[in-house]
């Protein structure tokens, strides 16, 4: 099999159309009944806080591989010296189950993540031609930064606002040099929140915190599900997820809705509704946008997928054979 890290994933390089392509692909796919993905499990022990995710799927048509994504995220990891999340992937060959490749790559979660939100923000602009994109970002971390990087090559001169806030300050030497003249580091979210009409909370909050209803037409990218007070969204009617039955627990924010304001299956829409059948068409240009991905492993494998083939035709990884034992 192969062996691929962040470096080799660097090296073959970062293409937005490319990926955002990928996941859009895999959408459809699913939505064709050809993909496979079980309720992921999570595994705990000793301190409660920290987890590892057990993430197995197929994913037929153009991708045909299946897979199983462990991912362990340690909050308290940054007391090592060490990232919060640690994200490994296996592959393997759907006739013979054979192991392709063995990755172990953090950048490769944030592209899947930054790539979802993508396909989102596409169909969201899509329905709204004639809308500038303002962009706020809360939390300056690796999936923060992957956002903006994705914007800024998605939507070029559409891009007319960057905001960013983090609790830990924000140094502006970090923002690319190439959007500095239209990015600002805001004192607070709040001051972000009214001033974006994309909002994407990319953080690791421990406590909720967003406590205002969204501005009339703003699609809110809930990238790190735990951010909103239950009250600030009760009220919105255009609530995306990518998988009810993934999404509706471990504490995230649509769990709360579910529990204290009723929502139900039977009230939101699908990335699949959005992708394949144009689901935001019929959404009012004034109306708020609630966008919630759980994130599914069979976007993991078929990202996954895409760069074992990368490296291949480029020569890129670690060749690991078989001992024969």
């Amino acid at each position: 099999m192969i062996y691929l890290n962040d470096g080799h994933i660097r090296d073959i390089g970062m293409n937005w159309r490319h990926l955002t392509g990928i996941i859009e692909d895999v959408v459809r796919t699913s939505d064709r009944g050809e993909c496979v993905h079980p309720l992921k499990t999570y595994l705990r022990f000793h301190d409660p806080a920290n987890r590892i995710i057990a993430m197995p799927a197929f994913v037929g048509g153009s991708t045909e591989l299946a897979g199983i994504k462990w991912i362990a995220g340690f909050p308290g990891n940054g007391r090592y010296g060490l990232p919060r999340a640690h994200n490994t992937i296996i592959l393997n060959d759907t006739v013979t189950g054979r192991p392709e490749a063995f990755i172990h790559s953090g950048l490769l979660n944030g592209l899947r993540a930054a790539a979802v939100s993508g396909v989102m923000l596409h169909a969201y602009m899509e329905a709204r031609r004639s809308a500038d994109l303002r962009l706020g970002i809360i939390g300056w971390g690796p999936i923060g930064r992957l956002h903006l990087d994705m914007c800024a090559d998605l939507f070029g001169s559409r891009l007319k606002q960057v905001i960013l806030y983090d609790l830990k300050g924000i140094e502006r030497s970090t923002v690319p040099e190439h959007l500095r003249a239209i990015t600002a580091i805001a004192e607070d979210w709040r001051e972000l929140y009214r001033n974006s009409n994309v909002t994407a909370t990319c953080t690791v909050s421990a406590e909720r915190y967003i406590d205002e209803v969204p501005p009339a037409g703003a699609l809110l990218l809930n990238v790190s599900l735990r951010d909103y007070k239950p009250e600030s969204v009760a009220r919105i009617k255009s609530v995306i997820v990518d998988d009810w039955q993934e999404v509706c627990r471990e504490n995230t924010d649509i769990q709360q809705l579910h529990h204290q304001f009723g929502l139900h299956e039977s009230d939101v829409r699908t990335l699949a509704d959005v992708v394949c059948r144009e689901g935001l068409a019929e959404i009012a240009e004034e109306a708020p946008v609630f966008f919630n991905p759980m994130g599914l492993g069979v976007f993991d494998i078929a990202i996954a997928g895409y760069y074992l083939r990368q490296a291949g035709q480029l020569g890129h990884g670690v060749l690991l054979e078989d001992s024969g034992d």
